[in-house]
């Protein structure tokens, strides 16, 4: 049985704090023991400040560029030069929107960049916003180790974000940070209930587990960032955003 506990009493994470250690401490509060397969799923939020990732748009100049893309979006020309700097492409942009091809390959709303639950010293005006982490799978990486070593047991740990998408209304948890879990399940030559085998299906089990995470995150003020789970249907191995992102060749909507 598939089963997703949230984990109380996290603190607001400032700059620097060891993510591993936070997660043992407050897994005894929600009555959680680590076993072998469990996982893990972090707000993109919290793994962003721990890694120092908050930018005051205060110290930022904008370029020729982005002072053009701020006039087409109505949108702060600071913010923009972050998110250029964020970019591979701007793929579209109007007014109150802008769409890129992130650094780390998926497509998404500003770069990932937030104003939402950011603080920052002289932050009355919203000068703070926060980035995506500079390397989400070394994230992960470096807190599932921390966690397996101190456990003693096998896990997986998952970063996850809020994205919208092109043919539906509505943002929803997504995996962009995967470490000790697959990203992408190929069930291909799999029998289905009639013997037939399966040609094409390929299950995207990350975003998957990431949607139902983020269900149970909350989108505001629930202070609840952190997600155990438990009963994974399909056995944990190393795995990466990469295995999520469709190749551009096969991309038909650009």
């Amino acid at each position: 049985m598939l089963t997703l506990t949230p984990i109380p009493g996290i603190p607001l994470i400032q700059p620097g704090d060891d993510l591993s250690v936070i997660i043992l401490q407050s897994l005894p509060g929600a009555g959680i023991t680590l076993q072998d397969g469990d996982i893990l799923v972090l707000a993109q939020k919290i793994v962003s400040k721990a890694d120092g990732r908050m930018v005051n748009l205060s110290s930022v100049t904008p370029s020729i560029k982005a002072m053009d893309l701020a006039a087409q979006t109505a949108k702060d020309p600071r913010l923009i030069e972050v998110i250029l700097a964020e970019s591979r492409e701007v793929l579209r942009a109007k007014p109150g929107t802008i769409i890129v091809e992130h650094r780390l390959g998926f497509v998404c709303a500003n770069a990932g960049i937030d104003h939402s639950n950011v603080a920052g010293s002289g932050n009355e005006d919203e000068e703070y916003v926060l980035l995506l982490p500079l390397a989400p799978d070394a994230s992960a990486d470096i807190i599932r180790r921390s966690l397996e070593k101190a456990s003693c047991v096998s896990v997986g740990v998952m970063i996850i974000d809020s994205h919208g998408r092109a043919w539906r209304l509505g943002t929803v948890g997504v995996a962009i940070g995967i470490s000790g879990l697959p990203g992408l399940v190929d069930l291909r030559g799999t029998p289905d209930l009639f013997n037939y085998q399966l040609r094409i299906t390929q299950v995207g089990a990350a975003d998957e587990l990431a949607a139902a995470a983020s269900l149970i995150m909350g989108q505001a003020a629930e202070g609840t960032p952190i997600i155990h789970v438990r009963g994974f249907p399909y056995p944990l191995r190393p795995g990466s955003l990469k295995e999520l992102i469709r190749p551009r060749e096969q991309d038909l909507f650009r």
